[in-house]
């Protein structure tokens, strides 16, 4: 059978259920298993045969819906993590530990960038942060002996920059490291870093991968085409033996297909513990059943209210990268020729106030620290998310003080406009 389309995968893939055997993915909410004989618990522990034992290492629901998030990515494997935090995490911490370095675009969520700027730095990792814009030259110029990564995001939260993969991957090939991209807001509906020369990708599955803001989680993808063995000495954790499980090399031993998602499981979540419960995993399979169908509604809706607002006279400036005349719009014609996402980011000629007074006022959009939801939400980055930055900081990642983030539900994007028409009429 020739490759399945994006919306058969979201249905069908990562689980075939037998003969008499439940149609849906079953819920295995059960924090260990048992075993005939410790001779053959004993090869699970060793990597010597495949299986389960603890939750907290592996999980046949978990499994599954990480086997659909593969297939929707064209990866090798994948690992369902507790928040789409974790996930960027373990994606980084996975391959860059103390003295090491990593080059990141600056736009990103955050969240993560407070992860990568101030934890990760008290743990020894060192980041420099580069415009999503910059040249070339500018980029190749901020790594170092010791960087082990590059990391961006596809649609940045909440600026809405857009990676070009292209320049990013080439650059970290260069320097013979990976590209991590977290797709989180395109979604693979609408991007597949993979075909532009990532090779891990992140998720936070809490936001359109849900939909629904029923469950918190992320997941890890490796499109198991990065060769470790060809940069050994860059990423001795994959390519030397594991003394704290049993001397075992993971690049040899998995290939590369499935060494990076072993070592993230087999040290990262055995030591961390930030697993996804299976109750979780399976709303999330719910989620990702309707993805392609809705993220079609949500980019349609996010046009529209991009359209309205641009010529509004109280606006001061849009950003959506769907919108024709967008900084990033030929990007992302390039990389989401279906769409980009439902999320609007736009500022107000009245500064702060008017941002305040507009979002007090909106009646169905709700204010929350959530986005990519089936109901619209709205926020203040500057107040919530992107408080700990300083001006510099928020600046430097897209972000100014009168910008709100509108997320663009699935509601009839008339009542949208509307709700977003009288809120306007009282700033």
């Amino acid at each position: 059978m020739s490759e399945q389309g994006i919306g058969t995968k979201c249905v069908q893939a990562g689980y075939t259920p037998g003969n008499g055997e439940p149609r849906q993915i079953p819920i295995i909410q059960s924090t260990t298993f048992k075993y005939d004989t410790s001779e053959h618990m004993g090869k699970l522990f060793d990597l010597e045969e495949s299986g389960y034992f603890y939750t907290r290492l592996q999980n046949p629901t978990n499994d599954a819906v990480a086997a659909k998030i593969a297939a929707l990515e064209g990866g090798s494997a994948a690992m369902l993590t507790s928040s789409g935090q974790a996930a960027n995490f373990y994606a980084v911490f996975n391959i860059a530990t103390c003295g090491d370095h990593v080059v990141a675009s600056s736009t990103i969520y955050g969240g993560t960038y407070n992860l990568f700027h101030v934890t990760m730095r008290k743990m020894g990792v060192d980041f420099t942060f580069v415009s999503p814009d910059c040249t070339p030259e500018e980029l190749d110029a901020a790594f170092r002996p010791n960087t082990k990564a590059v990391f961006g995001e596809t649609i940045a939260n909440p600026a809405l920059t857009v990676l070009d993969i292209e320049k990013f991957a080439k650059a970290a090939h260069d320097h013979g490291v990976p590209l991590i991209v977290d797709n989180t807001f395109a979604t693979p509906v609408n991007c597949r870093p993979f075909m532009w020369g990532a090779d891990i990708v992140t998720h936070s599955t809490t936001k359109y991968m849900d939909g629904h803001g029923a469950g918190v989680g992320g997941a890890i993808v490796d499109s198991g085409k990065f060769d470790w063995m060809a940069h050994r000495d860059k990423f001795p954790g994959l390519t030397t033996p594991d003394d704290s499980y049993h001397g075992v090399t993971y690049a040899e031993k998995f290939g590369l297909g499935g060494a990076f998602i072993t070592k993230c499981t087999a040290q990262l979540m055995r030591d961390f513990g930030s697993i996804q419960s299976p109750q979780n995993a399976f709303i999330l399979n719910l989620g990702l059943e309707s993805l392609h169908v809705r993220m079609p509604r949500h980019c349609a809706n996010g046009l529209a209210v991009a359209k309205y607002l641009k010529d509004h006279p109280k606006i001061g400036f849009v950003i959506y990268p769907g919108l024709e005349g967008d900084k990033y719009h030929e990007l992302a014609r390039k990389y989401m020729p279906g769409g980009t996402c439902g999320v609007v980011s736009f500022g107000f000629k009245g500064g702060r106030p008017a941002a305040e007074t507009f979002m007090k006022h909106l009646r169905l959009g709700a204010i929350e620290t959530h986005v990519a939801d089936a109901r619209t939400c709205c926020l203040h980055p500057a107040s919530a998310t992107h408080r700990q930055m300083n001006d510099q900081e928020l600046v430097a990642a897209g972000i100014t003080p009168d910008l709100v983030r509108m997320s663009c539900g699935l509601e009839d994007p008339e009542d949208l406009i509307a709700d977003i028409e009288q809120a306007l009429e009282k700033v």
